[in-house]
């Protein structure tokens, strides 16, 4: 077989080497192509189809107003539920983020 010239052609290569249950070695050999090659290609397809799309940015309304401290240095969230989730002053702004979020979610942390 010829080098393929574009990567469409390379796609369907890579395609035929999954639909055809041989290993790599044996693809290449019967092809005629560089195993280096065929496995470059593969990897490639492989990364390409399992590739996670991101989930959507979901951005969460909120109201800022001043902090309701009690005596004892804590901060309360009131999330848009109505859940009021409080924590002590310096405690983790990500792990707060991620509590609040999963809590709009209905789900756990």
């Amino acid at each position: 077989m010829t080098k393929p010239a574009d990567k469409p052609q390379w796609v369907r290569i890579a395609e035929q080497f999954e639909q055809s249950g041989l290993t790599q070695k044996q693809f290449a050999q019967q092809q005629g192509l560089p195993l280096s090659t065929v496995q470059s290609w593969v990897y490639r397809r492989r990364r390409q189809v399992a590739a996670p799309s991101a989930p959507p940015v979901r951005l969460l309304p909120v109201e800022v107003a001043a902090p309701a401290m009690s005596s004892a240095g804590k901060m309360e969230v009131l999330t848009a539920r109505g859940v009021r989730v409080s924590f002590t002053m310096g405690t983790d702004v990500s792990y707060v983020a991620q509590l609040v979020a999963a809590l709009e979610r209905g789900g756990s942390c």
